[in-house]
């Protein structure tokens, strides 16, 4: 018997599984990465003490006080542990919004442009995609100086080259496309046709992408921090809060367990939401119910 000729009830349950599975990989990723969100925002407003705060004792364990406990400066760890949500969540959104308009820019103008300005702008894609983007990142801000903007630009920087290549080969296709030779035919404009049938069409490859680019994102400005290459001090980033726990992680773990927790957390969150994003925006990625 093909397969063909099962009834519909023999193929049902898979189809059903299929998307329970997404639905829960849509909620797990909103509720983690919300959760981050909700975290950041709260640290624009209030922080259990003040950064600079040196008066909780030094690597006090968790208490009503301090909930997370002190690290080896006696400053607040909760506190700490907002303010990196924040700079988390300005790095990875700051990043992924370079690289998403540089990136689909020069995606569309290498998909639109002549046979030579593509060959040219896919070379010099390609040699930006093989060279590390943790170390383009590091040139750029010990060119600039270490900063939050500074690593947010080079994070974008070294991602906008992946972006921009998914976008000229998916608006390449989209272009060859019958419905685009009709609307050209009926005297539709370039740009009509680029905002109107060919963005759309693009969108929803991209959005796993920009996803990725932001976990990146959330991981490099870690690395720059714990290098001292991040958000200068006293801005409290999860790399930096790895590094200066590294030498105390015996006596007081929670101050080099919490930091990778959220890590984690966000990326996974941001995946996961995503995923589940992809199976709304691209209608050929649902299945049939």
């Amino acid at each position: 018997m093909s397969a063909t000729d099962l009834p519909a009830t023999a193929v049902a349950p898979p189809v059903r599984r299929s998307s329970r599975r997404r639905s829960v990989n849509l909620l797990v990723g909103a509720i983690l990465f919300g959760t981050i969100l909700v975290i950041a925002l709260v640290s624009l407003v209030w922080t259990p003490f003040p950064l600079e705060d040196t008066t909780g004792g030094r690597l006090s364990p968790p208490s009503l006080q301090n909930w997370a406990g002190t690290d080896r400066l006696g400053r607040d760890l909760f506190s700490q542990l907002m303010v990196g949500a924040r700079l988390a969540m300005l790095v990875g959104f700051g990043s992924v919004l370079i690289a998403a308009l540089l990136g689909i820019t020069l995606g569309l103008v290498a998909a639109t442009a002549g046979r030579w300005v593509d060959d040219a702008l896919s070379s010099l894609l390609d040699i930006a995609i093989a060279f590390p983007t943790l170390l383009l990142a590091m040139l750029i801000v010990a060119w600039r100086g270490a900063s939050l903007e500074s690593a947010t630009l080079a994070i974008g920087l070294a991602g906008s080259a992946v972006i921009a290549r998914l976008t000229r080969v998916t608006a390449t296709r989209v272009l060859a496309q019958d419905f685009i030779t009709a609307s050209r035919t009926s005297g539709t404009g370039s740009l009509r046709i680029l905002f109107h049938h060919v963005l759309p069409n693009v969108w929803p490859t991209l959005v796993v992408p920009l996803a990725l680019q932001f976990g990146g994102a959330v991981v490099a400005e870690a690395s720059l921090s714990y290098l001292g290459l991040g958000s200068p001090p006293p801005n409290a980033s999860w790399g930096r809060m790895l590094q200066e726990a590294q030498s105390t992680v015996l006596v007081a773990p929670t101050a080099a367990i919490l930091p990778g927790i959220l890590l984690v957390a966000t990326i996974i969150g941001m995946n996961l939401l995503a995923d589940g994003l992809r199976d709304i925006a691209d209608p050929t990625t649902r299945s049939i119910r």
